[in-house]
């Protein structure tokens, strides 16, 4: 699947019940943009066993979900606070280290749509 805003690979993750609130259009499962960081609902097949897209930064668990709904609200920390709050939480409840996905995202990722470095600092500030 490929992200329709810059054409990048997607990684694709099922949206937990507990989170599906915060799905955009209700989606049951998500794409993560791997080149703009940007989150949209996905019919593409789900990134499993380790392999594919973001595989090193974000297990294909409800935690990395939970993970990449977090970085999809990462563009407005002003409106998305409860977003990111309850997304980031899950997903240490769930053994995602958000920090470190974040450091690794900042290194990894070519073209995000935020600045990852910055949104990380300020994120630490309340998580």
């Amino acid at each position: 699947m490929s992200c329709p805003d810059c054409g990048g690979d997607e990684a694709v993750f099922a949206v937990p019940e507990a989170l599906d609130e915060y799905a955009p259009e209700g989606s049951l499962t998500i794409g993560l943009c791997v080149d703009c960081l940007r989150v949209h609902p996905s019919d593409g097949r789900l990134t499993e066993g380790g392999v594919g897209p973001l595989a090193d930064i974000l297990p294909d668990s409800e935690g990395g979900a939970a993970a990449a709904l977090m970085v999809g609200f990462l563009d407005s920390l002003a409106l998305n606070r409860e977003a990111i709050v309850e997304c980031a939480e899950y997903a240490e409840r769930n053994g995602v280290d958000v920090h470190l996905v974040l450091d690794r995202l900042e290194h990894s990722v070519p073209d995000p749509h935020f600045d990852v470095g910055r949104r990380h600092s300020q994120l630490e500030m309340f998580l």
